[in-house]
């Protein structure tokens, strides 16, 4: 059996959370040194009871550096003899970057989309506190407790604080992504007194990504899509009878004959309404005007007089041989056969 001199925890596992000392016989005498590094506390326990509990600094082990162990053991005179004891280290620094994520997707009623499951995923970071009572809590007197001991029960409690948080903020699911931050805030606080039972502290608490059911993500997209068409109605219609002609263009068949014909038809009904609209508008002169005019002067006259009011000339143009009535643009006289 040999005396422990100096009693001490180099980490080597970052995810280690209690270190207990491995004693194999030895035996701790008055006058040992105890060396406690930063993030690191010290508890001395006796018979499975914990005893004393030394935060970061370099101790001389005296009586009275050792008050409830004195006291469990029933030392009147301080240390009378080398004893036993068990001694383990709890690291108290930050274990981050811890992985949660929703195993199910989360039930929330949406008052857009009514009933909606929903997955999040995301890290979160934590410390321990209050070794003591993390010891009493969680971790006893194992020989050894890590992150991955704790991590499946932290985040079934995450889960339930992250699906009580949504359904309380009301937020609907479009708008989840912006309120990412107040809802990781919600989250921390109202886990943090469940965390300070077991002597732990939620240090962090982030979303990294936030997703709705595909078929949801689907029928969005679709409408998004719908959105924007119904705004450029007009632009899409055009690129459509591009797309149309080419493919018409491409096919002399007749595939691309009734193609051809149906826009044809198309280009028909539209100059036609063309020519309609500016025979209308060169009607409208005629009918201000009172009639026809007259061919040799140009007075306005009605549409049945023979003879000219201002000039008496005839409206028609006729023969001057032998006064035939004569086609516009003629050279010969019908009649008399006479040069105009």
């Amino acid at each position: 059996m040999g005396l422990l001199k100096v009693i001490e925890w180099t980490e080597s596992d970052p995810n280690t959370i209690v270190y207990k000392v491995p004693m194999n016989g030895n035996t701790i005498n008055r006058g040992s040194v105890l060396n406690v590094r930063e993030s690191q506390v010290a508890i001395f326990c006796d018979k499975g009871r914990m005893a004393d509990v030394f935060l970061p600094g370099y101790y001389k082990l005296e009586t009275d550096s050792v008050p409830v162990l004195t006291k469990l053991m029933s030392w009147k005179y301080g240390f009378e003899k080398p004893f036993k004891s068990d001694v383990y280290f709890v690291n108290t620094h930050q274990f981050t970057n811890q992985k949660w994520g929703t195993s199910s997707p989360i039930m929330i009623r949406d008052a857009d989309y009514g009933a909606v499951r929903v997955r999040g995923f995301g890290t979160y970071a934590f410390r321990v506190k209050d070794a003591y009572e993390f010891m009493k809590e969680l971790s006893g007197t194992l020989p050894s407790f890590s992150t991955r001991d704790i991590s499946d029960y932290i985040r079934s409690m995450l889960v339930m604080g992250i699906s009580d948080a949504i359904g309380e903020s009301r937020i609907p699911v479009l708008d989840m992504a912006g309120n990412l931050i107040e809802l990781s805030a919600t989250v921390r606080t109202s886990l943090s007194h469940r965390f300070e039972a077991m002597g732990l502290e939620l240090t962090g608490f982030n979303f990294e990504s936030f997703s709705l059911p595909p078929e949801l993500e689907k029928a969005l997209d679709e409408s998004t899509r719908l959105g924007m068409m119904r705004k450029n109605i007009d632009v899409y219609t055009q690129l459509a009878q591009a797309d149309a002609l080419k493919e018409a263009a491409k096919n002399p068949g007749m595939a691309g004959s009734t193609m051809g014909a149906g826009i044809g038809m198309g280009m028909g009904m539209g100059m036609g309404r063309m020519f309609a609209d500016m025979s209308g508008a060169n009607a409208a002169p005629a009918r201000n005007g009172g009639g026809k005019h007259c061919i040799h002067c140009g007075a306005a006259i009605s549409a049945t007089a023979k003879f000219c009011p201002e000039c008496g000339k005839p409206t028609s143009p006729t023969c001057p041989s032998c006064g035939a009535k004569l086609s516009a643009g003629s050279k010969f006289c019908p009649e008399c056969g006479s040069k105009l």
